[in-house]
């Protein structure tokens, strides 16, 4: 997914760079940015359950000492989750600004 955003950010530069942008390329940008805002949604939904599960076994390394184990592999995956969610949250705000660039370009154009 993080190259596959990338690239699609890159491309959509490119074209806002050369004021080369049509209606059609703007509902087709609405519609990634539906996908995208999607995958950060389920994202943001794993992040909570990992830091919840991180929470709950927090809570029970204070009875049981081996949950120490469950506990760095629950932080591991935690951050993880918590860089990706971060990175599609930055660039699906990014994509909100390229959709604000497309459709001054595209009332330019219209003058």
């Amino acid at each position: 997914m993080r190259e596959y955003l990338s690239e699609y950010v890159k491309e959509i530069d490119k074209k806002i760079e050369e004021k080369n942008i049509t209606e059609k390329d703007i509902e087709n940008h609405l519609i990634k940015i539906e996908f995208f805002q999607h995958e950060r949604l389920i994202h943001l939904l794993v992040t909570l359950a990992y830091g919840i599960f991180l929470f709950l076994s927090v809570l029970i390394f204070t009875q049981i000492w081996i949950f120490v184990i469950v506990i760095y592999i629950a932080l591991i995956f935690l951050l993880f989750y918590v860089r990706h969610y971060f990175f599609l949250e930055n660039n699906v705000q990014y994509l909100y600004k390229q959709y604000d660039k497309m459709k001054n370009i595209i009332k330019e154009n219209a003058k």
